[in-house]
Protein backbone atom coordinates (compact mmCIF):
# COMPACT_ATOMS: atom_id res chain seq x y z
CA UNK A 1 0.00 0.00 0.00
CA UNK A 2 0.99 3.51 -0.50
CA UNK A 3 3.12 4.70 2.34
CA UNK A 4 0.62 2.78 4.31
CA UNK A 5 -2.27 5.15 4.05
CA UNK A 6 -3.87 2.70 2.26
CA UNK A 7 -5.67 -0.40 4.37
CA UNK A 8 -7.55 -3.21 3.34
CA UNK A 9 -10.78 -1.02 4.36
CA UNK A 10 -9.79 1.93 2.73
CA UNK A 11 -8.10 4.66 3.77
CA UNK A 12 -5.76 4.71 7.00
CA UNK A 13 -6.84 7.43 9.39
CA UNK A 14 -4.60 7.24 11.77
CA UNK A 15 -1.66 6.98 9.52
CA UNK A 16 -2.96 10.45 8.07
CA UNK A 17 -3.47 11.87 11.71
CA UNK A 18 0.17 10.97 12.23
CA UNK A 19 1.03 12.41 9.42
CA UNK A 20 -0.57 15.38 10.30
CA UNK A 21 0.85 15.99 13.83
CA UNK A 22 4.38 15.46 12.18
CA UNK A 23 3.75 18.57 9.53
CA UNK A 24 5.29 22.08 10.82
CA UNK A 25 2.99 23.78 13.09
CA UNK A 26 2.26 27.98 11.65
CA UNK A 27 3.73 29.84 14.11
CA UNK A 28 1.36 31.78 16.69
CA UNK A 29 0.87 35.86 16.17
CA UNK A 30 3.40 38.27 17.03
CA UNK A 31 3.25 39.86 19.90
CA UNK A 32 2.48 43.13 17.98
CA UNK A 33 -0.61 41.88 16.45
CA UNK A 34 -1.80 40.58 19.93
CA UNK A 35 -1.33 43.76 22.31
CA UNK A 36 -3.85 46.27 22.46
CA UNK A 37 -7.13 46.54 24.02
CA UNK A 38 -8.31 42.66 23.11
CA UNK A 39 -10.78 41.12 25.09
CA UNK A 40 -9.86 37.00 24.96
CA UNK A 41 -12.14 36.34 22.38
CA UNK A 42 -10.52 38.74 20.14
CA UNK A 43 -7.27 37.59 20.83
CA UNK A 44 -8.65 33.81 20.11
CA UNK A 45 -9.92 35.58 16.74
CA UNK A 46 -6.56 37.31 16.38
CA UNK A 47 -4.88 34.10 17.07
CA UNK A 48 -6.59 32.06 14.73
CA UNK A 49 -6.13 34.49 11.36
CA UNK A 50 -2.74 35.23 12.50
CA UNK A 51 0.75 33.74 11.93
CA UNK A 52 3.32 35.19 12.91
CA UNK A 53 3.17 39.30 11.98
CA UNK A 54 0.77 37.80 8.77
CA UNK A 55 -2.99 37.53 8.49
CA UNK A 56 -3.40 33.97 6.86
CA UNK A 57 -6.74 34.56 5.29
CA UNK A 58 -10.01 37.09 5.83
CA UNK A 59 -12.27 35.68 7.60
CA UNK A 60 -15.77 35.21 5.92
CA UNK A 61 -17.73 35.93 9.53
CA UNK A 62 -18.72 39.36 9.43
CA UNK A 63 -17.83 39.67 13.42
CA UNK A 64 -14.31 38.16 13.05
CA UNK A 65 -13.52 40.00 10.02
CA UNK A 66 -14.50 43.37 12.19
CA UNK A 67 -11.90 42.06 14.99
CA UNK A 68 -9.09 41.71 12.14
CA UNK A 69 -9.70 45.21 10.62
CA UNK A 70 -10.07 46.90 14.16
CA UNK A 71 -6.29 45.20 14.60
CA UNK A 72 -5.58 46.61 10.99
CA UNK A 73 -6.74 50.14 10.87
CA UNK A 74 -4.23 50.41 14.51
CA UNK A 75 -1.46 50.97 11.56
CA UNK A 76 -2.91 53.78 10.53
CA UNK A 77 -2.59 57.21 12.70
CA UNK A 78 -5.73 59.10 13.64
CA UNK A 79 -5.33 62.51 11.80
CA UNK A 80 -3.01 61.47 9.45
CA UNK A 81 -3.45 61.58 5.68
CA UNK A 82 -1.94 58.65 3.63
CA UNK A 83 -1.38 58.27 0.13
CA UNK A 84 -3.22 55.18 -1.53
CA UNK A 85 -0.04 54.12 -2.37
CA UNK A 86 0.60 54.01 1.48
CA UNK A 87 -1.86 52.08 2.35
CA UNK A 88 -1.19 49.60 -0.29
CA UNK A 89 2.31 49.31 1.07
CA UNK A 90 1.25 49.00 4.83
CA UNK A 91 -1.83 46.40 4.06
CA UNK A 92 0.68 44.37 1.89
CA UNK A 93 2.95 43.54 5.11
CA UNK A 94 0.09 41.67 6.51
CA UNK A 95 -1.44 40.05 3.34
CA UNK A 96 -1.05 39.94 -0.50
CA UNK A 97 -4.97 41.29 -1.38
CA UNK A 98 -4.24 44.51 0.22
CA UNK A 99 -6.85 46.08 -2.06
CA UNK A 100 -9.66 43.63 -0.32
CA UNK A 101 -8.43 44.68 2.86
CA UNK A 102 -8.24 48.74 2.39
CA UNK A 103 -11.99 47.80 0.44
CA UNK A 104 -13.22 46.20 3.88
CA UNK A 105 -11.70 49.09 5.84
CA UNK A 106 -13.30 51.84 4.40
CA UNK A 107 -16.81 49.93 4.16
CA UNK A 108 -16.78 48.97 7.78
CA UNK A 109 -16.04 52.56 8.53
CA UNK A 110 -13.02 52.36 9.92
CA UNK A 111 -11.39 54.56 7.10
CA UNK A 112 -12.91 56.89 4.71
CA UNK A 113 -10.99 58.59 1.05
CA UNK A 114 -11.21 60.92 -1.29
CA UNK A 115 -9.05 61.96 -4.60
CA UNK A 116 -6.70 58.79 -3.25
CA UNK A 117 -6.28 59.99 -0.16
CA UNK A 118 -6.84 58.13 2.90
CA UNK A 119 -7.43 58.48 6.80
CA UNK A 120 -8.45 56.99 10.02
CA UNK A 121 -11.98 57.36 10.80
CA UNK A 122 -13.06 54.52 13.09
CA UNK A 123 -11.54 51.37 15.14
CA UNK A 124 -10.08 51.92 18.93
CA UNK A 125 -8.61 55.07 19.69
CA UNK A 126 -7.64 54.15 23.70
CA UNK A 127 -3.91 54.71 23.21
CA UNK A 128 -3.91 58.08 21.41
CA UNK A 129 -4.16 61.29 22.67
CA UNK A 130 -4.19 64.28 20.65
CA UNK A 131 -1.22 66.68 20.84
CA UNK A 132 -1.84 70.03 22.18
CA UNK A 133 -4.22 68.82 25.01
CA UNK A 134 -2.46 68.06 28.43
CA UNK A 135 -5.56 67.99 30.56
CA UNK A 136 -5.63 71.30 31.79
Amino acid sequence: MAAGLLDGDGINRDALRAIARALPQDPPPSDEVVDGPWTGDEVDILSRFFSGGRLQSIPTNSTKRRVILERLAQEFEPGLRYEEADVNFRLQLFYPDYAALRRYLVDEGMMDRAEGVYWRTGGRYEDFEPEGIDGA
